[in-house]
């Protein structure tokens, strides 16, 4: 079960941009909540708290319980718009959850003991992390907050692939339904060397070129 996070809104009938920026003028964030059976709805977060917990993984992965008006309501963030250069949050989409219906959410990935395994002890091998998060398919309260990947074992050369990750009971990747071509790599250890050397190989080839000109010169 993961672990339960809470934040606060107020509702809010102003719209439309001139609302909106008197809300960040007063230290607010405009938001919608959609979905679900009830109509979307308009309200309003206090920014330095949601700027807060926007500094945790979990803000962006996990169900919260979002205190609107006096009630609770799960929501699920599928949007959030950042001013160019300030720390500013400038919007944010939440999507009322429905406790009983499978839901999509991208999920953050955690790489465990790399250092430990036989590649990561090797000086010229390099493990790339190919994917940072991945897409699951479960029903709410299966809602991982992040995967674990435990790399203690990774071999030189090993490659691992989506259908190696260990899943929570109830959660689903829709990504290798789609076919064997789908089942990307998500780490990969392989020797750091042998691309330096395919980097070299067309400098080195040039030398000989630029010598002949040379000789056809004289």
């Amino acid at each position: 079960m993961a672990t339960e996070h809470k934040i606060s809104a107020t509702g809010r009938e102003a719209a439309g941009k001139g609302a909106s920026r008197r809300l960040r003028r007063a230290a607010s964030i405009p938001a919608i909540v959609y979905g679900g059976s009830a109509a979307p709805q308009s309200v309003q977060l206090d920014h330095e708290k949601t700027w807060l917990a926007s500094q945790n993984e979990w803000f962006y992965s996990s169900i919260l319980d979002m205190e609107l008006d006096g009630k609770v309501q799960k929501v699920l963030l599928r949007d959030i718009q950042r001013h160019p250069y300030k720390q500013i949050i400038m919007h944010l989409d939440f999507q009322r959850v429905d406790e009983n219906q499978a839901l999509r959410a991208k999920v953050p990935l955690h790489f465990l003991n790399q250092d430990k395994s036989p590649a990561g002890k090797t000086a010229d091998i390099v493990v790339t992390h190919e994917l940072n998060e991945v897409e699951v398919s479960c029903l709410p309260k299966d809602l991982p907050e992040f995967i674990e990947i435990d790399l203690a074992d990774l071999a030189i050369g090993a490659i691992v692939h989506l259908s190696d990750l260990k899943l929570p009971k109830g959660v689903e990747l829709p990504e290798l339904k789609l076919g064997k071509e789908h089942d990307v790599a998500v780490v990969i250890a392989k020797h750091g060397r042998v691309e330096t050397e395919e980097a070299a190989a067309p400098e080195a080839a040039e030398v000989p070129a630029a010598k002949v000109s040379k000789k056809e010169e004289k």
